[in-house]
């Protein structure tokens, strides 16, 4: 027999020996194959969609704890900047006082650097921070119902393995049920549409 042979045997329904008996029309054991089949792929389905959701939800956590840490660290150079153009500002206007308009003028640019410079200037800086901070708020905004869709999924799953188990179809329908709830779950975190 060839490995081909195996592998091709593996995959087709066919029965070990044709001579052996069949169970009774209606049985336990027929209920039972038959839930076996079709729960053994919905489960395989249930747990990537599991699968998927989780690791947006993980997305979802970076996201909210990489953008605080970031607009933390933002708004303490913005601080720092903030302190620095003070300190000029104060001597500016000593040199304003004194009529040393060279210092005035070297410190008036180095102010204006500190509101102004590119990328880094406060006024950057605060745009920053706060884009930081809405795409933060979004993520904590999706990731409750992430949760939530995480819980129904393993739910299905295990009303699908208790319809193996107990033989029993409407665990096996419920186990759907619950899913969809999940699926709708999942799409309110990623679409926010309530």
């Amino acid at each position: 027999m060839s490995a081909v042979d195996t592998v091709l045997r593996f995959f087709t329904k066919e029965a070990k020996d044709p001579d052996a008996p069949k169970p009774a029309p209606g049985s336990r054991s027929e209920r039972e194959a038959k839930i076996k089949d079709k729960a053994g792929l919905v489960i395989n389905v249930f747990a990537l969609l599991l699968a998927v959701n989780t690791w947006y939800g993980g997305k979802l956590s970076s996201t909210v704890l990489n953008n605080t840490i970031a607009a933390n660290d933002t708004y303490a150079f913005y601080q720092a900047k903030s302190m620095k153009q003070t300190m000029a500002e104060y001597a500016r206007d000593e040199a304003v006082r004194r009529g040393d308009k060279k210092t005035e003028a070297a410190l008036s640019a180095k102010i204006d650097r500190y509101e102004n410079e590119p990328g880094e200037g406060k006024k950057d800086l605060l745009v920053k921070a706060k884009k930081l901070e809405h795409e933060r708020d979004e993520a904590k905004k999706r990731s409750p119902w992430i949760g939530y869709a995480n819980t129904a999924y393993q739910l299905s799953i295990v009303l699908l393995s208790a319809s193996i188990l107990a033989v029993s179809m409407p665990l096996f329908w419920g186990s759907f049920v619950v899913a969809a709830g999940g699926m709708l779950l999942s799409s309110q975190g990623i679409l926010l549409w309530l």
